[in-house]
């Protein structure tokens, strides 16, 4: 059996990525560790952490084809973020102008989570832990 250690990192394509660039490090705090322009590519390369962790490498390529936006197809199904309080969080990025779902609680765990998209669509849930 592989015996993993850790996620390294989650890899995301934009179509916007000055867009991106501010929705990841501005309404959603990440800190920026490195940003890289790669001429032969005509992309951009942000490495992105959270809490000193880096967790997001964000990418800009010329043309990408769109996202499968539909939650249940085959694929990545969403990213979560763990959040202390769930309508404190909800209420700020509502502030900030993000379409947010209702919040919901899980029939499993009895915790609280919603969700919302980046600027390309790809969901994103906050988990209260």
């Amino acid at each position: 059996m592989l015996k993993l250690k850790t996620l390294h990192h989650i890899a995301i394509i934009c179509s916007d990525y000055e867009r991106s660039k501010r929705f990841y490090t501005q309404i959603l705090g990440f800190e920026v560790l490195e940003e890289v322009y790669r001429e032969e590519r005509q992309s951009y390369k942000l490495d992105l952490a959270l809490n000193g962790q880096y967790l997001i490498e964000l990418f800009s390529f010329p043309n990408p084809p769109a996202r499968v936006n539909n939650p249940e197809a085959n694929g990545l199904r969403h990213i979560a973020f763990g959040v202390d309080n769930i309508q404190e969080s909800t209420k700020e990025l509502i502030n900030q102008g993000i379409a947010v779902e209702s919040i919901r609680t899980d029939d499993l765990t009895g915790k609280k989570f919603t969700f919302f998209k980046d600027p390309d669509g790809l969901p994103i849930e906050l988990y209260e832990v």
